[in-house]
């Protein structure tokens, strides 16, 4: 067990390694800085000592162009990793079709569903981002930003469209828009890429795999 926010554990968690695969990350509660940017610092020092041959950091589509706070902190944890004297692999895949499952009941919580309907997403499935990250721990390290996506790109209301009839939900939209540099970002399709191959399940897949045909709401 190691401690990336402090640094506990990680020398003994890293001696003998080949390759270490870095999927932590700490986007709430204050301690996003401590883990994922001075964590990430800790790690590559501790794999460089370690002799580690290759070091794969996971990322996220968007932080380079979406003015939001924990995304500077990954973009750091990036250049940390490149930097640094281990050879590397970074991936950043686009959001999870999970996660966007999981914000839509909160923007439901008022009864209807609450968002900026021009908002652009590619959810990708979980379990094909792993396969992509097995793939290039196999590969060896490139040294370059790869980027991996969902198959389709979806605005917001589309994505609530197809969850709402999914669970059997009467919920209206309510448009709100987002302001400012981060709402141009997104609508722009910030958190998208045109990077190819993408993942081939989609966001209807994957409200298939977890409603069915009972719906609920």
């Amino acid at each position: 067990m190691a401690d990336l926010a402090t640094g506990e554990g990680l020398t003994g968690a890293v001696g003998g390694v080949e390759a270490v695969l870095h999927l932590a990350s700490a986007p709430g509660g204050g301690r996003t800085h401590d883990v994922d940017v001075l964590g990430t610092r800790r790690l590559v020092v501790a794999t460089g000592s370690a002799g580690v041959r290759h070091l794969v950091h996971v990322s996220i589509v968007g932080i380079d162009r979406v003015p939001f706070g924990y995304y500077r902190h990954k973009l750091a944890a990036e250049e940390v990793v490149r930097a640094g004297a281990v050879p590397w692999s970074i991936l950043r895949a686009t959001q999870f079709a999970e996660f966007l499952d999981e914000l839509l009941p909160s923007a439901s919580r008022f009864d209807p569903t609450i968002g900026d309907r021009a908002v652009l997403a590619q959810p990708v499935d979980p379990g094909e981002v792993a396969a992509r990250l097995a793939a290039r721990l196999a590969a060896g390290p490139s040294y370059a930003v790869e980027e991996f996506a969902g198959p389709q790109v979806l605005r917001f209301d589309e994505a609530a469209r197809a969850w709402r009839a999914a669970r059997n939900s009467r919920r209206p939209l309510l448009p709100v828009r987002i302001p400012g540099r981060l709402g141009r970002a997104l609508r722009s399709g910030g958190l998208t890429t045109a990077a190819t191959p993408t993942g081939t399940r989609t966001w209807a897949d994957h409200l298939a795999d977890t409603y069915g045909g009972t719906g609920r709401r």
